[in-house]
């Protein structure tokens, strides 16, 4: 099949084209951060030429799209926009911005970020930064239901059909909604499915694609990744080298997306078969038209480009050269590449007597008068293609930058919100990442929830210069990071401090404690209504909770019995659909020392009262709730936070009881895995399961033969089938911690040799190749 090519360039955006729909070969729709959104109308079919038309016009960014098809009410079909002024505008495809709106569907609180509409044309669904999604009917114009759950933005939202919608969000997780159990107005999610990071867009997969995906999700770690309704992870697109903006499927199967790396990539398969490479810094948004399998892409360099493989919708040949020019004449900065030695690149030689060995493979070389330029090698053409000049970047070159009366080595502008000013972030090379980007979130009062996300903007245009080596890191930074979340570039090169046996406690213990506090009030009212005095929380119980609440909150421990009593009478008596909230109260409590001598006369110890609340009561017929799984996984975890706790987890029947619950979890042992693909789930198990391998390693005899061979059969299982990268990490450190400990001779030991290898060939990641090869030189 041919390469895409240009097809035609459409002018006339002003600023940022944010969101193109294509919804045939002679109407293209562009919403942009000039505030206008644009029809483009083709008038002529080779080479192709559009007469464009400003559709609507107001006073702030459009986001976002969507095209409902003609009717007989309205034959040339509906343009639905929206964007940061949280109002959603239906208007007829031909009108200008001096006609009305035929509606204006007001609800959202902030930015509308996405619009599609639902197989059948009787509803759109809407995204938005406050945290929902909405479904609005076509015709009443009245939301039908809200889509709740998120805790972060809602980034896209894909109806797959009728009653299905899955939303993705900044959250880093990914819900489906089934739309048929609206109650009071509102859907709750059907299942969740726990990602790595950021997810920014999202696309149906058909269904005779090879890895059986039924849609795609793209993140800001700029990996694509497939996934069944189940929330089974099915395969991974690697190839961009930043964040993914926008998916969208050809009517060929292929998938395509577009990215802050300036390319559009065509995949066949897992197989990235072709890069388009555009003059601009940011490709926001991809669009195929399902009549000839032509794609749009909208940039940040206004412009609006149509790209087809047919030779009679091909630009002329005057376009094509002035096209493939600007591409060739951009200027790349040096931090997007890396660190480059001039001295070592090959010549411009090179680019004829060496082919690249993948598509997209980046290839510097030094010009004969010294300047550095970038090509990319096209698999379809068999040729290298100029991208651009690289140019020195502050940092690199010594210059420094003024801002505040103070030097800097970079002061980068970051859009945080759209449609508000740019934010300065100051950085000198001999600071920890991190420390900065903390500074930057407490100064502009922003949410913790961005503090990886700059971090890893830091690293990502300083060339991780620094990362891990800050000052203020002096005791040694936690290699999981915030919430036991692994740091990439604390252990770099060949100076890398060996990883086992791991000799640290690790805790989950970020909670909002405003969340779970607001549930239990909410449904001890119910229960209060209902008539249940029994299990409800009477005033003084309800001024012991707050208590307790603010002992969390200042970081203190709960000492009083009676309160950790009202804890666990929530977990174990409360009806099994109300024990989320109370559950995530109790590991928040494990942590503390009162909390591990605890025994109650109905269910014992910490350890017991955690599992039981977690997989006992559950209504006939139905499975363990997969987070109450999770909390209860944390709740061990945090136990190891206090050395009363980790005297009771070494205690041979506590530890017994850990073994079998992280058995069941996992369905060792004939019954159906609980959560199987749940991130959260998976690492807070492999964190549990890890801190016993740390207890074996520091206090040996603690943790028994027995416990210790289980484990190891566990975290086999977790290795043959995860591949999530922070989950097989952990399942990884736990694994090499126990081998020093059982030694390598060992018949269980032996065994994990080949679920080892296999996860170091099925992660990408370099942490997770470096620990692999760890565990297997302890085997050798």
């Amino acid at each position: 099949m041919a390469d895409f090519k240009l097809s035609a360039q459409l002018v006339g955006h002003d600023a940022d084209v944010r969101h193109v729909c294509f919804p045939s070969a002679d109407l293209i729709l562009s919403a942009a951060r000039d505030c206008t959104v644009r029809s483009w109308k083709r008038t002529a079919p080779s080479p192709p030429t559009f007469d464009p038309t400003i559709a609507s016009q107001g006073s702030e960014f459009y986001n976002s799209l969507a095209y409902l098809p003609p009717s007989s009410e309205f034959p040339d079909g509906l343009v639905v926009s929206g964007g940061n002024d949280t109002i959603i505008d239906v208007r007829r495809a031909n009108s200008t911005p001096s006609d009305n709106a035929e509606r204006l569907l007001v609800g959202h609180a902030r930015n509308v970020c996405a619009l599609a509409v639902v197989p059948g044309g009787h509803h759109i669904v809407s995204a938005s930064w406050d945290k929902t999604a909405r479904i609005w009917s076509v015709g009443k114009w009245e939301v039908e239901a809200v889509l709740t759950g998120h805790e972060e933005a809602v980034w896209d939202v894909l109806p797959l059909d009728g009653t299905t919608v899955v939303t993705a969000s900044a959250d880093k997780n990914i819900r489906v909604f089934d739309l048929r159990t609206v109650v009071a107005s509102q859907v709750e999610p059907r299942s969740t499915i726990y990602t790595s990071d950021v997810v920014r867009a999202l696309c149906r997969v058909p269904a005779s694609h090879p890895s059986g995906a039924d849609f795609a999700s793209a993140s800001n770690d700029g990996v694509v990744r497939l996934w069944k309704l189940s929330g089974q992870q099915v395969g991974e697109l690697h190839g961009h080298e930043s964040f993914i903006y926008a998916l969208t499927v050809l009517p060929s199967g292929e998938l395509v997306s577009s990215g802050e790396d300036r390319t559009v990539r065509i995949w066949r398969g897992s197989e990235c078969i072709q890069t388009i490479t555009h003059p601009a810094i940011s490709v926001w948004t991809v669009s195929a038209c399902d009549e000839n399998g032509d794609i749009v892409t909208g940039a940040s360099d206004g412009v609006v480009r149509v790209f087809s493989r047919s030779p009679e919708r091909l630009a002329s040949p005057d376009t094509l050269a002035n096209f493939e020019e600007s591409v060739s004449s951009s200027s790349i900065p040096q931090q997007q590449i890396g660190g480059i030695n001039k001295e070592k690149l090959p010549g411009p030689d090179f680019l004829k007597n060496k082919s690249g060995t993948k598509e997209g493979q980046v290839q510097m070389i030094k010009e004969e008068d010294g300047s550095v330029t970038a090509h990319q090698w096209s698999t379809g053409q068999q040729q290298w293609i100029n991208i651009g000049t690289v140019v020195d970047a502050v940092g690199s070159s010594g210059r420094k930058v003024e801002y505040n009366g103070q030097s800097y080595d970079y002061v980068f502008d970051v859009a945080i919100e759209e449609g508000q000013p740019s934010l300065k972030l100051p950085y000198n090379l001999s600071e920890n990442p991190y420390a900065r980007a903390q500074k930057f979130i407490d100064d502009n009062e922003l949410s913790q929830n961005f503090l990886d996300q700059v971090a890893q903007f830091i690293v990502a245009n300083t060339q991780g210069a620094t990362i891990g080596q800050g000052s203020e890191d002096s005791g040694g930074p936690d290699p999981y990071g915030t919430e036991s979340r692994y740091r990439p570039g604390d252990d770099s090169g060949s100076s890398r401090v060996k990883a086992l046996p791991h000799r640290e406690y690790l805790d989950i213990t970020s909670a909002k404690y405003e969340a779970i506090f607001k549930k239990i009030l909410s449904v001890n009212a119910a229960l209060v209504a209902a008539g249940r005095k029994d299990y409800s929380l009477n005033p003084p119980a309800q001024q012991a909770l707050a208590a307790v609440r603010q002992r969390l909150e200042a970081n203190q421990p709960v000492v009083d019995e009676g309160s950790i009593n009202l804890v666990v009478m929530m977990c174990t008596q409360w009806d099994y659909s109300d024990r989320l909230a109370p559950l995530d109260l109790l590991r928040c409590i494990a942590t503390s020392p009162a909390s591990a001598k605890f025994r109650s006369a109905n269910f014992g110890s910490l350890v017991q009262i955690a599992v039981s609340a977690a997989l006992d009561g559950v209504p006939a017929g139905g499975q363990p709730n997969e987070n109450y799984a999770m909390m209860a996984a944390r709740a061990i975890v945090n136990l190891f936070r206090s050395t009363e706790g980790r005297r009771l987890l070494a205690q041979p029947a506590e530890g017994l009881r850990v073994a079998s619950f992280i058995d069941r979890v996992l369905g060792i042992g004939g019954q159906p895995a609980i959560g199987p693909f749940n991130r959260n789930l998976l690492v807070a198990l492999t964190t549990s399961t890890l801190n016993l391998a740390v207890l074996a390693s520091r206090e040996p005899g603690n943790v028994s033969a027995n416990v210790q061979v289980r484990l190891l059969t566990a975290l086999a299982r977790i290795l043959q089938k995860q591949t999530d990268g922070e989950v097989v990490f952990r399942a990884l450190v736990a694994a090499g911690t126990l081998i020093t400990v059982i030694g390598k001779t060992a018949p269980e030991a032996r065994s994990l040799s080949s679920p080892i290898a296999l996860s170091k060939d099925r992660v990408s990641e370099s942490r997770v190749k470096e620990v692999a090869d760890e565990c297997l030189s302890l085997l050798r």
